[in-house]
Formats: structure tokens, C-alpha cells, sequence
């Protein structure tokens, strides 16, 4: 996902590009990709970062979840406007005064789930009398189905893993609920792709906070069976990170999972994966109730070498950077996307970005 970024931003005169990372062949890919500069740097080191930011306009943090909010706070904290896609657990809110008190606008969340659904539904919440209904589907999948989990990891496999043990909120009826990732499965047709089983994540994110909406829920999307299989390795208790006692030997879990694991969910060189998204949001116009729906399908672009998800994540975070670029967003403070679609044109420009780089929205609309 940052190769993809950087690739945008680089082709851009607008921008003079810059890549830190630890490294070599990230910084190696980088310069290949246009990157004016590269800066061999530990970034899990907050004050490194901090030094870093400090010499720039803006900052896109695309680091894994573990280190993500620190580098948040870091980047801010240096007085430097920051767009970032890292998934983390922690509340962003709470580098909201430090990202005032310093003049900083701070996106986050800019992917495409979260990310681009936010910045829907932030847009009908604007432009409507009242949203009653927000419901994401959303999944990136491998298009060759050929080892036991149907799946490899198009981003951050650990951050993969949260997605299946992090508690999952949803609002039905105006009250916030929470109940284990990988509840509430169902089945879903997707007219290119086939039949996809959903079921819930974490993915509301700052929504369950930020919007008014009496029902909201997000749903991770896999090839039929795949729940299963996660729910059975977290009930035996391998995503556990506590050590336990193997002949001796204290043994984290979680470590030999990943071990094992993550080498059968990397993707191997060129092959093709795919995006699928669907938004619904029903919404009150006029004394009339619609359900507004957006369908995305996108996949790997043999082109240019880039996956899917890279494509979706990180065309979504460059057209977020060019608003804070452009001066078309500028309120200081953490924003997440939905606050950036609520901005009048904000949305619009987004999609326009997107298009522009062969991924569509498709929107229809029906009476809810």
C-alpha cells in the first residue's frame, strides 16, 4: 500500500517525495517509484518520527496497527499535517488537542474500509434529513482460491488477525452493542464474484462515536467457510499472545501462529487479487426514504504490479492527501473521513480521484 502511494504522489509535480523506512528494499522500491529522497529509519522509534515530520508539509503514515497511533501522536506533536492508513486499536480522538494546540489537520482512517465508506456516509449525513440505516460489506480476496483458507493477507497479516479477535461494535436501535468478531454470519451474491460469507468486525471505528445513525454495522467479507476456520483457531486459543507451557518451554501462541500462518497468506509475486465493497445507506430526502447503494469491484493491475487493496487503500489516502494539500480540508484536529465527507465537494473530489485511476462507485438508488 505505500508502494502505491508513493507511486501516485511521486507522479504528481505537485509533490516533492520522501520515503522513510528500515528497509533496504522498501527504499530500494521507493526510488523506483519516484521517490525523490528515501531515509533509512526505525519507525518504530516515536522520536525518530517526531525529527522526521518536523522537516515537512505533510506526512501519510502507512505503518502497521502496532505502531500506528504513536506514530500519530508523534507526527502531530512535530506540527506536521498527517494523512495516515494505519489500523490501530486506540482512540485517535486522543491526539485531537495536540493536533489543535499545533494547527494540524490530521486524517485517519483513509482507506477504503474504513476510509471510503466513511466518507459516504459522512456525505448523506450532510445532505440529508436524517440517515436511519449504514451497512458495509467489505472484503479483499485472493482471485485464485487455491490453498486451505481461501484467503492471503492483502495488507498487514497481524492487522488481519485484530480484525478476528478485536470485539466487534455495532449500533442497532441507538444502543451501542458488542459482540465477538465473526458473529452474525450470512451469505451475500456478488454478480462478478460469487457467494461471499460476512460477518462482523470491528470496522465501525470512529463512526460508533461520531454519527447519529440509530442502526450501523460493518461486515468483513470471505469465501464461504473462512469464519469457521478463524473461529477455530481462536477457540483453541492460538491468537492468544499469554505464553503456555510446551514441555518446559513457555510458548506464545500467537508467535507460533503467525510463524506457521502468515507464509501460507502471502501473496506470491503478480498474483492477482480483488476488492469488493458494498454500501448501504438509507436516508430520509424530502419526507421520502431511499436506500442509497454503492457497489465497488477492482482488481490487481497487472500494469503497473499493483494489488487491489494497495490500489483502493492508497488511491483513497493520495486523494485525501491532495484535499489537505489543497487547502480543501483544513479543519485542525483529528479528522476521521466521515468528518471529510460532511465538507460540501470533499466526497465528490475523492471519487473523481478514484475514477480517474479505473475504480468506480457504482451507485444506485431504491425506496427503502
Amino acid at each position: 500500500m505505500g508502494s502505491a502511494i508513493v507511486a501516485d504522489l511521486a507522479a504528481d509535480r505537485d509533490f516533492v517525495v520522501t520515503v522513510a523506512d528500515t528497509s533496504d528494499e522498501a527504499l530500494r522500491r521507493a526510488t523506483s517509484l519516484g521517490a525523490a529522497h528515501v531515509i533509512q529509519a526505525d519507525l518504530a522509534d516515536a522520536s525518530t518520527v517526531g525529527s522526521l515530520a518536523a522537516d515537512y508539509d505533510l506526512v501519510v503514515g502507512a505503518v502497521p496497527g502496532p505502531i500506528g497511533f504513536q506514530t500519530l501522536k508523534a507526527v502531530v506533536q512535530a506540527g506536521t499535517h498527517y494523512v495516515d492508513i494505519a489500523f490501530f486499536e486506540e482512540d485517535p480522538f486522543e491526539a485531537d488537542e495536540v493536533a489543535r494546540q499545533n494547527g494540524v489537520t490530521a486524517l485517519v482512517d483513509c482507506g477504503v474500509a474504513p476510509g471510503l465508506s466513511n466518507l459516504i456516509l459522512g456525505y448523506h449525513s450532510a445532505n440529508a434529513d436524517s440517515v436511519e440505516r449504514f451497512t458495509c460489506y467489505v472484503g479483499g480476496l485472493p482471485v485464485n482460491r487455491d490453498n486451505v483458507f481461501q484467503y492471503k493477507a492483502p495488507f498487514s497479516p497481524i492487522d488481519v488477525v485484530a480484525e478476528y479477535t478485536r470485539p466487534a461494535r455495532y449500533i442497532e436501535g441507538g444502543q451501542l452493542k458488542e459482540v465477538p468478531a465473526l458473529s452474525q454470519i450470512e451469505q451475500l451474491d456478488f454478480a462478478d464474484v460469487g457467494t461471499l460469507e460476512a460477518f462482523l468486525t470491528d470496522g465501525l471505528r470512529s463512526l460508533v462515536h461520531t454519527l447519529d445513525v440509530p442502526d450501523m454495522q460493518e461486515k468483513t467479507m470471505r469465501y464461504p467457510g473462512h469464519a469457521q476456520q478463524m473461529l477455530l483457531l481462536r477457540e483453541m486459543g492460538l491468537f492468544n499472545a499469554e505464553p503456555v507451557n510446551v514441555g518446559g518451554v513457555p510458548v506464545s501462541p500467537i508467535q507460533l501462529t503467525t510463524q506457521l500462518l502468515f507464509p501460507m497468506w502471502q501473496f506470491n509475486p503478480r498474483e492477482p487479487d480483488l476488492t469488493v465493497m458494498r454500501v448501504e445507506v438509507d436516508a430520509t430526502e424530502s419526507e421520502a426514504g431511499t436506500r442509497h447503494i454503492y457497489d465497488l469491484l477492482d482488481y490487481y493491475d497487472a500494469t503497473t504490479d499493483t494489488a487491489s487493496m494497495a490500489r483502493t487503500t492508497g488511491y483513497t489516502c493520495t486523494a485525501m492527501v491532495r484535499l489537505v494539500a489543497r487547502g480543501e480540508y483544513t479543519k485542525p484536529g483529528v479528522s476521521p473521513p466521515e468528518y471529510v465527507g460532511r465538507e460540501t465537494g470533499c466526497f465528490e473530489a475523492v471519487r473523481k480521484d478514484l475514477e480517474a485511476r479505473g475504480i468506480k462507485l457504482v451507485e444506485t438508488a431504491e425506496p427503502s
